[in-house]
């Protein structure tokens, strides 16, 4: 909002407001109360909001716009974020001719506009609404203060649920917040709000020797909020964190875990909550696990039309293992639960035994592991193996014994699916023989393993055809005769995507099927290079050749790839 003494002048001298009128409601006006004159000669009816911000916009040669009359957009926080529309006072409307257009009310901050400009790294075209407009605008299209929902419909709910979903949750000896904790609640619900809406993974909170760090981990990489809170916030925020979690504010030498769940603009999330000791203070992750993920169906996790036929046949086999391998991070669980929705019917009992259960899926059994109790992963296993499942899950394979009895459950009929820690696709073999199983249990119950990767996708708002150089295409084993007429695209950045050119992750996979051959290998010991090599023989597509036929079809870049596989001097399409 201009001064208001600029206000009155263009409006005194327009003819729009006497100075009698001015005078007058200026000698009633209350010197104690937050009123303005201008405001109350708006109240008094001598002007007109509107009339009076058009009058600016032509003084300033700029364009006005009456936000109650516009759609505003849904998400503003893919343009703009809530705590830089706060700071600036400004709301975001569209892109236009490569700029974004921001809605601001004071023409005089030429300077916050370049500010924000460049924190953006996007051009900004600024336009001129009624500010009490963009006030009413931020508070129904981010988040609400009062957390309820507003007739705007774009706002975001953040309901605390009263749950504890962990055994090793210790209470917290604290049931409530007095008034004065009302500002840290409001920053760590809008921590976790935005991130929400960046649709990041992980949030981290993070303790510095001089400062109390938050970041955001997008699409695979960790970027700081534009204004983390001062080193001041770290001990009430931390504190905030671990009630909502249900963890104990009195332990804070050894890591807890905990679990907070909450609504954001209509849709359930659930959040692991991790606390570390270090040397200056609780070190904090909350991940972000989003419901929505469930429902997606094959082509949505990176398959190709080929690999979708081929591992759609896997998982309806009737009995046997697939193993999901790759690192942390890669994506596993995902493609697991997108398995698991793919063969959910009302004719099939499907159990799952996991450490913890990360989604809830409707239709489905599910046993969390408790070790505290003896309920281990072996123990859960043989219960349910009583419980007459058709298709049994086992979040992660990590012993001799687990793996025996999942092993056992695929030869007497059960379709078994799980995950492994390895690099590739045919080191599966290898490395359930290292923890003890017989190669020839092995050889008879896997049916195929998977090893994939997570990718970023080229943003689809900002792709533009790229000429790659030679040592790119020398580096993913092409030359530019063997890619014919393919184009590669590049994203060049927009405010959609926060200018990264890229947004959102799909994976790149390696599925290793066991046949004849590759049984015969199993039983002779043989070693996954060798079992790798006779797959590829037989027309197993590694994740590198995998990878460069996403980057031909221009979902990907050649950067990526690169960055999560290992050279593969034969790949080809």
């Amino acid at each position: 909002m201009p001064d208001s003494s600029i206000i009155l002048q263009l409006v005194a001298r327009k003819g729009m407001v006497s100075q009698e009128q001015i005078v007058a409601v200026e000698e009633g006006l209350d010197r104690k109360s937050d009123d303005t004159l201008f405001e109350a000669l708006v109240r008094k009816g001598f002007l007109e909001r509107k009339l009076v911000f058009k009058a600016l916009a032509e003084e300033f040669s700029m364009r006005f716009v009456d936000l109650d009359a516009m759609d505003l957009p849904k998400e503003p926080s893919e343009y703009l974020e809530e705590t830089l529309a706060r700071q600036f006072r400004a709301f975001p409307l569209e892109i236009e001719n490569g700029s974004l257009q921001v809605a601001i009310s004071d023409p005089l901050e030429v300077e916050s506009i370049d500010s924000l400009s460049h924190m953006l790294k996007a051009p900004i075209e600024p336009v001129l609404a009624d500010g009490k407009q963009i006030e009413r605008a931020i508070n129904e299209r981010y988040y609400r203060r009062n957390g309820e929902d507003s007739e705007g419909g774009g706002n975001a709910e953040i309901e605390e649920a009263d749950v504890q979903l962990r055994d090793e949750t210790v209470g917290t000896g604290q049931d409530s917040l007095d008034e004065s904790d009302a500002p840290i609640i409001r920053l760590v619900q809008v921590i976790i709000a935005e991130a929400i809406r960046k649709q990041a993974s992980d949030i981290h909170f993070e303790p510095l020797e001089r400062r109390f760090r938050v970041r955001l981990r997008v699409d695979g990489e960790l970027q700081e909020m534009s204004s983390p809170p001062s080193k001041s916030l770290q001990l009430p925020v931390i504190s905030r964190i671990k009630v909502m979690g249900r963890l104990s504010i009195a332990e804070k030498r050894l890591p807890q875990d905990g679990r907070i769940q909450v609504r954001v603009e209509g849709v359930d999330y659930d959040l692991r909550v991790s606390s570390l000791p270090t040397a200056y203070g609780e070190s904090i992750v909350m991940r972000i696990l989003d419901k929505t993920g469930l429902m997606k169906g094959l082509p949505e996790l990176g398959f190709l039309s080929d690999d979708q036929e081929d591992f759609e046949k896997l998982i309806t086999l009737p009995d046997g293992i697939l193993l999901v391998t790759g690192p942390t991070g890669s994506g596993k669980t995902t493609t697991l639960y997108s398995c698991l929705n793919f063969v959910n019917k009302p004719d099939r009992k499907i159990i799952t035994v996991e450490d913890p259960i990360e989604y809830q899926m409707p239709g489905i059994n599910q046993v969390p592991v408790r070790k505290r109790i003896g309920m281990t992963f072996s123990a859960a296993l043989k219960a349910m193996l009583r419980q007459a499942p058709n298709i049994i899950m086992v979040g992660e394979i990590r012993d001799k014994e687990t793996a025996e009895i999942a092993i056992n459950a695929s030869l007497t009929g059960h379709m078994v699916f799980s995950t492994l820690h390895t690099n590739d696709a045919p080191s599966a073999v290898t490395r359930l023989v290292d923890i003890g199983v017989k190669p020839y249990l092995v050889a008879t119950s896997l049916r195929a393993s998977m090893a994939q990767r997570l990718v970023r996708r080229i943003c689809p708002d900002c792709s533009r055809p790229h000429e790659p150089t030679r040592r790119e295409l020398a580096a993913i084993g092409l030359t530019r005769e063997a890619f014919g007429e393919a184009r590669f695209m590049k994203g060049v950045g927009c405010p959609r995507c926060h200018n990264r050119g890229v947004k959102g992750r799909f994976g790149i996979f390696e599925i290793f099927e066991v046949n004849d051959e590759i049984e015969k290998l199993i039983y002779s010991g043989g070693t996954s290079a060798q079992m790798r090599s006779v797959a590829k023989e037989l027309g197993m597509r590694t994740m590198r050749e995998d990878g460069v036929r996403k980057v031909l079809a221009g979902l990907t870049s050649v950067e990526e790839i690169l960055s999560v596989t290992v050279d593969e001097p034969t790949a080809s399409t």
